[in-house]
């Protein structure tokens, strides 16, 4: 494999981590947006309160999204396997 497809794929193989931990990053922040918010709202500091739902919602966003995960890492593993089966 040249340099050039190795670092294309080294590439590829870094956006698909973004792509692929972005939507539980998304939840999580959204989560902890809206708890703070209560928390301002409410003065309860209380930091299990804090860590609670976000925990909550990011196990829930891996159990809807884990298959969609799966497959994404899944299929670029295959790529990878035919590619460099075929050099």
């Amino acid at each position: 494999m040249s340099p050039a497809a190795l670092l294309e794929q080294a590439q590829n193989a870094l956006l698909l981590s973004v792509a692929v931990a972005l939507p539980v990053l998304a939840v999580a922040a959204l989560v902890g947006l809206v708890v703070a918010a209560f928390q301002a709202a409410s003065q309860i500091q209380d930091p299990t309160i804090a860590h609670l739902p976000r925990l909550l919602a990011v196990v829930a966003a891996l159990v809807v999204l884990g298959p969609w995960m799966g497959g994404q890492i899944g299929a670029f593993a295959e790529r990878m396997l035919v590619m460099a089966a075929s050099r």
